[in-house]
């Protein structure tokens, strides 16, 4: 349920206990917690000290979940300011038949099934060719797995995109997908080499990133149980780190509020920290940036904790302009948590998680994925209206306008499911926040109507 107060009512009471906002790291130290078992959680993220596993499963069942939002909400105004990031962009689903028959999941269809669809190649090139006249910086490509399509399918998709929209920037195929294509392309017994190379003509296509997409929940039971025959977590996290040497950003999820419970959630979040850590440490090492071995890189401390810029904003906000090697990427660059939402599926018995579990999901992400430069609250998942409360509760990216999205539909909504871009700078000026379009790479862009640049 979400709650039942406004925007506005919700950071009134939130400046009721504080002395400054937005928050600074002096505001966290007036705090006075309902709960006073946070009160070390406060000090640790005053100070910028990496938060443990008991400390997470803290933030979940503490009854005082204001202070929860508001150290979340204290971590992004560290790294953003009062900046929401959001993006003009179209998601393509290419086909929704699938080899996986995953219980969570209403979107896949078996060949002969009502509703199986497969897009041809035509299909998706006249979709890219609206999105790019239609002023979109980004394409985003998911599906299932085909069971007949070849690999030449997607490589001759990214290959028609950039002929025919060579500006946008497409973020397409999910882990799970590129281990599948892995299989098709007569690869998988290479391993990650093979992984690696499958990526690398994807790449060399006109793939500019990953979405985050199947990671679920890094849990061998909840994996046998609500998604068996999908790659684990292992792999998953093997397709990124590949992803991350060939020097393309991505993302990562949490689907959550399924039969996970609030420990597995937080170890997810660790496991995607300990991950991040590594490609951070590549990512400083292939810029002469000198980190200590196996130090963690947290991103989210005060900013007397820093001699320079946090990593890796600076090469963040300019990665592929003139003068910056593309080297400069190889990173999780967001977290997206996402609520299960029962649809049709085979789960549909359950409820799915509330709006308070959605809005405490999201801040705990915050505050546990020190590393991870962006949070996002995925408004087709989490409704506009819920995603304004994460916007001062840790997230700083709103996504884009999506137009059409076959994934999931929030309240008997259909496949177009599309916002404006006067919606989402209304939706983040109402929480004080200032909106600033980006593209995939979270560079800030000025436009004029369908005509952007880089700003």
């Amino acid at each position: 349920m979400i709650p039942t107060v406004s925007p506005d009512q919700f950071n009134a009471a939130r400046k009721q206990r504080t002395t400054v906002s937005p928050p600074s790291a002096a505001t966290a130290r007036t705090l006075q917690p309902f709960d006073s078992n946070l009160q070390p959680i406060i000090e640790k993220v005053t100070s910028g000290i990496r938060l443990t596993a008991g400390d997470g499963l803290l933030l979940y069942n503490t009854p005082d979940i204001w202070t929860v939002c508001e150290l979340a909400h204290l971590v992004r105004t560290r790294l953003h300011g009062d900046t929401v990031f959001f993006n003009i962009n179209r998601h393509i689903n290419y086909s929704n038949v699938c080899a996986l028959s995953c219980t969570f999941c209403s979107f896949y269809r078996k060949k002969d099934d009502d509703g199986a669809y497969q897009f041809e190649l035509e299909e998706i090139i006249k979709q890219a060719g609206e999105a790019e006249r239609a002023g979109a910086t980004e394409l985003h490509i998911v599906g299932g797995l085909h069971p007949w399509l070849k690999f030449d399918y997607y490589l001759d998709m990214l290959r028609a995109i950039r002929q025919t929209a060579p500006r946008l920037h497409i973020k397409a195929f999910t882990a799970v997908e590129i281990v599948h294509f892995a299989r098709i392309a007569g690869r998988a017994r290479d391993g990650y080499e093979g992984i690696k190379s499958v990526l690398a003509d994807l790449r060399d296509a006109g793939l500019g990133s990953l979405p985050g997409g199947g990671a679920e929940v890094f849990d061998d039971r909840v994996h046998d149980e609500a998604f068996k025959g999908k790659i684990k977590a292992g792999k998953w996290l093997e397709v990124h780190r590949a992803a991350h040497e060939l020097g393309m950003n991505s993302n990562a999820t949490m689907l959550y509020g399924h039969i996970e419970s609030r420990a597995d959630r937080i170890q997810h979040m660790i496991t995607l920290r300990e991950q991040q850590d590594r490609a951070l440490h590549d990512w400083a090492h292939r810029n002469n940036i000198s980190l200590q071995e196996n130090d963690a890189v947290v991103l989210t401390g005060p900013d007397e904790s820093y001699t320079t810029a946090r990593l890796p904003s600076p090469f963040e906000s300019a990665a592929g302009c003139e003068g910056i090697p593309s080297s400069a990427e190889g990173y999780f660059q967001t977290i997206i948590p996402l609520p299960f939402i029962p649809d049709d599926s085979a789960l549909q018995k359950l409820p799915g998680p509330s709006g308070m579990e959605n809005l405490r999901t999201l801040a705990i992400s915050r505050l546990m994925l020190d590393n991870f430069p962006h949070v996002k609250a995925f408004w087709i998942m989490q409704t506009l209206e819920m995603a304004q409360y994460m916007l001062t509760s840790g997230a700083d990216d709103i996504d884009g306008t999506v137009v059409w999205y076959d994934i999931t539909k929030v309240g008997g909504t259909t496949t177009h499911q599309e916002t404006t871009i006067w919606d989402l700078q209304r939706a983040i000026r109402e929480c004080g926040l200032t909106p600033v379009e980006r593209d995939t790479l979270y560079r800030p862009i000025t436009r004029t109507g369908a005509d952007w640049q880089l700003a």
